[in-house]
C-alpha cells in the first residue's frame, strides 16, 4: 500500500478554491436563472449549445457532451424543453437510429432574449473579479485539466461562438 500523497498547503488553497467555485457559481447562476425566465442554468445550457450549432441542430450524443450531461438526463430535459416549444427531436435524416435535437424559432427567440442578462450575471459573479492575465490563466489550467481527464473534449479544440 502506497503513502497518502497529502495536498501541500497551496495545493489545499487552490483546491477550495476551485470546489467553492464549482459549487457557489452555478448556484447563484441557476437562482438568477430562474428568476429571470423560469428555467434552471442546465436548460439554458443546453438551449445556448443548440443556439451555437450550424442549423441549431445536434445529435443527442454531441448535445450530451457539450453539456457534460449523460443522455438520459439530456433526454428528460430536451423532453421539458419540447413540452414548452423551444426544442424538437426527431430522427436524423440520415441515419434513422441517431436523435437529433432542433432549437425552435419560439426557443431561438428566448435565448436570445434571456442571453444579454445571464451574460450580465456571469461577468459580475465572475469575470469582472479578474484581469485579462487572470483570464487567460484560467483558461490554460482549465483546459490543461480538461486534456488531463479526457483529451477528445470538445472545449479543447477550436473556439466555439459564444452564447
Amino acid at each position: 500500500m502506497s503513502e497518502t500523497r497529502w495536498l501541500s498547503p497551496e495545493e489545499r488553497r487552490a483546491w477550495l478554491a476551485v470546489m467553492a467555485v464549482t459549487t457557489r457559481l452555478p448556484a447563484q447562476l441557476d437562482t438568477a436563472m430562474q428568476a429571470l425566465a423560469k428555467i434552471t442554468l442546465f436548460d439554458y445550457h443546453v438551449l445556448a449549445m443548440l443556439s451555437e450549432a450550424q442549423t441549431d441542430t445536434l445529435p443527442m450524443s454531441r448535445l450530451a457532451e457539450r453539456t457534460n450531461s449523460s443522455l438520459s438526463r439530456l433526454s428528460h430535459v430536451v423532453k421539458k424543453l419540447g413540452e414548452r416549444g423551444w426544442v424538437q427531436r426527431s430522427h436524423d435524416p440520415q441515419d434513422a437510429r441517431v436523435t437529433v435535437v432542433k432549437l425552435t424559432p419560439e426557443g431561438r427567440t428566448l435565448i436570445e432574449s434571456i442571453a444579454p442578462a445571464h451574460l450580465e450575471d456571469v461577468r459580475a459573479i465572475f469575470f469582472d473579479w479578474l484581469d485579462e492575465r487572470d483570464v487567460a490563466d484560467l483558461a490554460r489550467v482549465g483546459r490543461k485539466i480538461v486534456a488531463a481527464s479526457d483529451p477528445e473534449d470538445w472545449i479543447l479544440q477550436d473556439e466555439q461562438p459564444q452564447a
